[in-house]
């Protein structure tokens, strides 16, 4: 199955952003979108002080196969502002994360991520995601509970691990 089609989303307040699948001529642009994160959105992201990817990150985030390894990206203009993905673990679930840019968190745009890639992920036969997240991050927790998906929330060693059933 080959990689997913360019959408154009509206965000809550009137936006408009491109969403592409993730391809290898977006790496400079990547590198640059992550050198713009505040240290708190890494933080949330990674868990840990991240301040540049490494070549290893950048070709692994960058070279993805559309069906076990999936990344959308969120783009105005020439510049990422956002980037969802998932990464199949055994036949049907697959790890989500995500990371928005400072200045476009909270316009909708993790919701509309979040949608784009449940229905790319349900095309290729995941049926549950999965995903670790610190419980201080309550916009990615909003996404996961708002999506009206059945939802399984447990605590584990400091974070919330969330299940959801596509």
């Amino acid at each position: 199955m080959g990689s997913p089609e360019p959408i154009h989303v509206v965000l809550l307040d009137g936006s408009k952003v491109e969403l592409h699948p993730m391809q290898p001529e977006d790496a400079a642009q990547l590198v640059k979108f992550h050198g713009m994160l505040s240290p708190d959105t890494t933080y949330l992201r990674y868990f840990s002080f991240h301040p540049e990817l490494s070549e290893k990150e950048l070709y692994r985030f960058t070279h993805v196969d559309h069906t076990d390894r999936e990344a959308l990206v969120a783009v105005v203009g020439d510049e990422i502002v956002g980037v969802a993905r998932f990464d199949r673990q055994g036949d049907d679930e697959a790890e989500v994360a995500f990371v928005i840019a400072d200045a476009w968190q909270g316009r909708g745009l993790g919701p509309q991520l979040f949608q784009q890639l449940a229905a790319r992920a349900r095309e290729v036969g995941v049926k549950r995601f999965v995903a670790d997240t610190l419980p201080r991050n309550r916009p990615m927790l909003k996404v996961f509970r708002r999506a009206g998906l059945p939802i399984e929330e447990h605590f584990v060693a400091g974070t919330i691990r969330v299940e959801l059933t596509l």
